[in-house]
């Protein structure tokens, strides 16, 4: 191996992987079986596992030739940049070798599509396949789904990779044929059918046959581009919500425009980077996924943009307070987990302690809510003065002014966890 020239394909294809953000292992149960590597206690892509653990991949880009040029990405064909390709030999090299000295937990692979989509996506495969039967990696591998590659390609990758991802880009069909005229949205559909279908197969042959091979046990996840085109936020989250009820997706991922060139259909290349924005969009993920919020009921059409001042919990709160106050006591659960400062696990904590006693502001700060926003909501049963403010018309700027947002002046800072 030319030690040089793989630094400088290593720089370049990973620099070009920083932009795509839809990376995560949760939900990975690969077993260690005398290889290498164990997906099932570790997550990926510099992310945090749910028990706060920080974790790390090899992130690069098989090539950075594409055949498409998409004005939004900095791969696209018609770009004056440098150009670099690996080999299947020499991605799985670097990934051994990185993962034998601690540098990486796992693999995540992606691709500029070179010559078509077939041609990509079976090299990506050879990669996981020789992972897997040459050297018994054990560790996470996440592929990304080449739109347009054949089905029976498709169903090979899901044998060897944990997860597949095919990102939408742009939210709206009529924004992808704006900025990316040459693709299908319809091609970064069949994918995603192909890889549920195969799970929902899996489970069910699974029940009869216990040595039935593993089919994407970490699912299938995608991520949308936010701010390069003008789709308004509750046209965003009606897509997430979508594919989540219809594509059994395990994560939608936001990503806030980066300019990366002038183009009278881009925002202008000085434009910041929609950070804020990203992370309301995140929250209102959450909301769906965990919360038992819909779709409709974070945003509607007389408010089609989230509010970047408040959370979205907050933001619902401060719109329904016909809802509130609500008694902690007697409570259901659905309830309690729309009280703006509580989250699942103190809600659940709430709901096990009150059978013992009568909880009061104080056995709410240990249980974890954050009592600045969430005591203006509450009805304790021996009273509450804060209750007092719940009609105040200035209750919003009461409870921004007794809040501070942990994205204050964290903007610079942001881009440099890509």
């Amino acid at each position: 191996m030319n030690f040089d020239r793989t630094k400088e394909k290593l720089e370049i294809l990973a620099d070009a992987a920083k932009y795509d953000v839809s990376c995560s292992s949760s939900g990975g149960k690969r077993k260690n079986n005398g290889g290498l590597g164990d997906s099932s206690a570790s997550g990926i892509c510099h992310t945090y596992t749910e028990d706060g653990r920080c974790v790390s991949l090899l992130k690069i880009l098989l090539t950075n030739h594409c055949i498409y040029d998409c004005i939004y990405c900095v791969s696209r064909k018609s770009n004056d940049i440098k150009r670099a390709a690996f080999t299947v030999e020499e991605v799985v090299d670097l990934t051994i070798s990185f993962y034998r000295r601690n540098y990486i937990e796992g693999l995540f692979l992606s691709s500029g599509i070179f010559k078509d989509a077939d041609t990509t996506m079976e090299r990506l495969v050879r990669v996981a396949k020789k992972l897997r039967n040459e050297h018994r990696f054990n560790g996470y591998i996440h592929l990304k789904s080449i739109p347009g590659a054949s089905d029976d390609l498709m169903k090979e990758a899901a044998l060897y990779a944990d997860r597949l991802s095919v990102n939408l880009e742009i939210p709206t069909e009529s924004g992808l044929k704006l900025l990316a005229p040459d693709k299908n949205r319809e091609d970064m559909l069949q994918p995603m059918r192909i890889v549920q279908k195969g799970i929902q197969q899996y489970k069910d042959e699974k029940k009869l046959i216990r040595s039935t091979p593993k089919f994407a046990p970490a699912g299938q996840s995608t991520q949308m581009i936010v701010g390069a085109t003008n789709e308004n936020d509750l046209q965003i989250i009606k897509v997430a919500d979508h594919f989540y009820k219809n594509y059994g997706m395990k994560r939608v991922y936001y990503s806030g425009y980066i300019p990366v060139t002038v183009d009278n259909r881009l925002p202008a290349i000085t434009a910041e980077v929609p950070v804020l924005r990203e992370n309301r969009l995140y929250q209102s993920d959450w909301l769906m996924r965990f919360y038992g919020f819909k779709a409709d009921e974070i945003l509607d059409f007389n408010m089609p943009f989230l509010d970047l001042e408040v959370d979205p919990k907050l933001s619902w709160a401060l719109r329904h307070l016909e809802q509130f106050p609500v008694n902690l006591q007697t409570a259901d659960y659905k309830m309690i987990l729309r009280i703006p400062g509580i989250g699942v696990k103190t809600a659940q904590k709430i709901v096990s302690a009150r059978r013992f006693q009568v909880l009061t502001i104080d056995h709410l700060k240990k249980l974890g809510a954050a009592t600045n926003r969430a005591r203006y909501f509450i009805d304790f049963t021996y009273g509450n003065p804060f209750l007092k403010h719940l009609t105040d018309l200035n209750l919003r700027k009461l409870i921004i002014g007794g809040s501070q947002s942990k994205f204050q002046n964290q903007f610079s800072q942001q881009l440099t966890l890509f």
